[in-house]
């Protein structure tokens, strides 16, 4: 039986709010989808009875494994037409996640299948965040905040975390672009804004930025 529209929207919030033993709480849920806890709780009793989660009263929620890669299908829609839009489309990164998200909905798997070939099988969308395969399968990558970095490191630029279309516009603006090398040259103790060098210029990010902003070494 097809998912829903509503029950694909629930199975992507728990890809992104699930912690790394694979467990989330209502609230959680309630919070990122904005979305009251009566009706999140009343969903998740129908994904224990998929056998999705594991409901327990007053316990948080454990994703099974079968969950887990429904949920890793529907991530994989959104990020295969998102990096579609990019490379064949010629969209700006910031302008693809809600046409993304009107058609990670399409349940005709041949027409996803059909895109990734297309698109010679990316690993990564066009935000750095891998790409689930056929299987729900996920690269694992090291990454770390920028935020969380020390003054004097050269980093790469590698993901965004989830974000909105004006943090992607105001990275475009500074020419801060995916697989840009990032050095770091001040950190200020008042409010953690650093200086960076990138490209030959320099640029002071806010904490809030830094954030948002993955790096690997």
């Amino acid at each position: 039986m097809k998912t829903t529209l509503t029950e694909e929207n629930y199975l992507k919030a728990l890809f992104h709010v699930v912690d790394h033993e694979g467990k989330v709480t209502i609230n959680e849920l309630s919070k990122f989808l904005n979305v009251k806890m009566p009706s999140v709780n009343n969903m998740m009793k129908k994904f224990a009875d998929k056998n999705w989660v594991i409901y327990e009263t007053y316990k948080p929620l454990r994703v099974t494994e079968k969950g887990r890669r429904e949920a890793a299908l529907v991530v994989r829609k959104h990020r295969l037409t998102e990096m579609f839009l990019v490379k064949k489309m010629n969209f700006g990164w910031e302008n693809v996640h809600e046409i993304a998200e009107q058609l990670e909905h399409v349940h005709s798997q041949i027409f996803f299948d059909k895109m990734d070939e297309i698109l010679d099988y990316p690993k990564f969308d066009p935000h750095g965040e891998p790409i689930p395969d056929k299987d729900g399968n996920i690269i694992a990558q090291d990454l770390q905040q920028l935020s969380n970095c020390k003054a004097g490191e050269t980093v790469v630029f590698a993901s965004v975390t989830l974000s909105d279309d004006a943090f992607l516009n105001y990275l475009t603006e500074r020419k801060l672009l995916l697989n840009t090398k990032i050095k770091i040259l001040k950190i200020e103790d008042f409010d953690k804004s650093i200086t960076i060098e990138i490209s030959g210029k320099t640029e002071v990010l806010s904490k809030k930025a830094t954030e948002k902003i993955l790096v690997k070494h």
